[in-house]
């Protein structure tokens, strides 16, 4: 029988982020994640007699930054990393799981994040005439990410 999880698309609003620093279930709730963005970087080389195209050879891959966004979470042990990292320049590079679900809120694809640290951190701005949730965004920069597909 064919597995049901790989014939129909899937929706991106149900996911699950875990940092394996804080094992908190409340600190795993985020509204949005982008940024799971790989490129191969290109060197370019000319070949002497060929003036139609230069070789394009790979040479490194290249990780975009994740952004992070959610409700504002005090107490939130990510956040005090982060706090770490800003105010006293202590940097522990942390790793972190990114799954998307499926209806019964197993996985069916994972990137498990590695070494990732603060870049940036920011919260959504304060009107007093507005009736809108207080959004915290943190942005990491990390060495590389593990694609984990579900069996």
């Amino acid at each position: 029988m064919a597995d049901p999880n790989k014939n129909y698309p899937h929706v991106g609003f149900h996911f699950l982020v875990t940092f394996e620093l804080s094992p908190q279930n409340d600190d795993t709730r985020f509204q949005e994640v982008t940024g799971l963005d790989v490129e191969m970087e290109m060197e370019s080389f000319t070949e002497g007699g060929e003036n139609r195209f230069t070789w394009q050879l790979p040479k490194r891959t290249r990780y975009a930054d994740i952004t992070l966004k959610r409700a504002m979470y005090i107490g939130s042990p990510v956040i005090k990393w982060c706090r770490d990292a800003f105010e006293s320049f202590s940097f522990a590079p942390a790793n972190l799981h990114i799954s998307l679900l499926n209806e019964q809120h197993a996985p069916i694809m994972s990137w498990y994040v590695i070494n990732a640290i603060p870049k940036k951190w920011s919260v959504s701005g304060l009107n007093a005439q507005d009736s809108a949730i207080v959004v915290e965004s943190i942005t990491l920069s990390y060495q590389y990410f593990n694609i984990i597909a579900s069996a």
